[in-house]
């Protein structure tokens, strides 16, 4: 059984990161309005960032602002910007300039989500647009991400050479997919009406409690049951197609993640026990065929190492 659990800032360390896309390779009030002037010099200011490859190869970031990259060296090595926001927000890059040889084999993969392993994250809502390459020609418009997290990956060949981009977080008014850097506190999943599947992943072990439940049962146009129906388990094995699984996974592929119960019905009360995730990510899906008004409330909590071994879920263990 697997006992190490990377924690985010390690992960790399303690994975890898494969070359999946980009092939061939593995990675080493009522108050008055305010002015435009006012309003412009109240913007946060940015920071400013040169990435060292020797340091910052890998690196994970939260913050807005100006990232600089020139390859100090010939060697084709594969690096990659991990991003990530608030779970309400969305990340815009704008390439600012970019000097990356083709002729060379050099790339600039910006990714709408993450990847890593060979898995990419959220895997239900992957398309080719979600993956924009480029060399030679920076991209013109405003990249923009569906959820919190994104990634570029690079590869500059070229001593001198590389590439400028500005981060900005936006908000996001409809959000789907989350992800959780820091496994604490009330997040809501909904899937607003439309048919699709939405996700909460925490890259850790986790414990999850269900605070309120309403999915397969709310029905569209405002039509409401009057009565709850209480938590219905196991809805998978019982044919209901609306559900919520709950469980963990080994990668960022959410798709293929271990499931502990998957809920169902109507229910505000809190009185549901906490379900401890011993995994690398603990994942939250919920499934919706688009009938109805999907929603789930769910709290979230590290768990201690010393109580991994006592876990409800321990992913990897019917592989011993």
């Amino acid at each position: 059984m697997r006992t190490v659990f990377c924690l985010v800032a390690l992960v790399f360390m303690c994975n890898g990161i494969s070359g999946l896309l980009l092939p061939g390779l593995r990675y080493a009030s009522r108050d008055a309005p305010l002015s435009w002037f006012s309003r412009v010099r109240r913007q946060p200011l940015l920071t400013h960032r040169v990435i060292d490859i020797n340091q910052d190869c890998f690196m994970v970031t939260s913050e807005e602002g100006e990232l600089f990259f020139k390859s100090p060296t010939d060697d084709p090595v594969v690096c990659g910007i991990y991003m990530i926001s608030e779970p309400d927000k969305r990340i815009q890059v704008t390439f600012n300039y970019l000097d990356v040889p083709c002729d060379n084999g050099g790339l600039v993969a910006w990714i709408d989500g993450w990847e890593l392993n060979g898995q990419v994250w959220p895997a239900d809502s992957w398309d080719d647009d979600r993956m924009i390459e480029s060399c030679d020609r920076r991209p013109q418009r405003k990249l923009v991400s569906r959820q919190n997290a994104a990634l570029i990956q690079y590869r500059v060949p070229a001593r001198g050479k590389g590439f400028a981009v500005t981060i900005r977080h936006l908000k996001n008014t409809r959000p789907c997919n989350l992800m959780l850097f820091g496994a604490e506190g009330v997040y809501t999943l909904r899937n607003h009406g439309e048919a699709g599947n939405c996700s909460i992943i925490a890259i850790s072990p986790t414990t999850v409690r269900v605070l309120d439940l309403n999915v397969g049962q709310t029905v569209k146009r405002d039509m409401l049951l009057e009565m709850e129906t209480g938590t219905i388990h196991r809805c998978t094995k019982r044919g209901l197609p609306d559900y919520v699984d709950i469980g963990g996974a080994s990668g960022l592929d959410h798709t293929r993640m271990e499931v502990f119960d998957s809920l169902c019905g109507l229910d505000s009360t809190e009185g549901h026990r906490p379900i401890s995730i011993a995994c690398e990510d603990t994942v939250v899906r919920l499934v919706s065929t688009g009938r109805y008004q999907n929603s789930v409330t769910l709290a979230f909590s590290p768990l201690p190492m010393e109580h991994i071994e006592h876990a409800d879920l321990i992913c990897g263990l019917n592989d011993i």
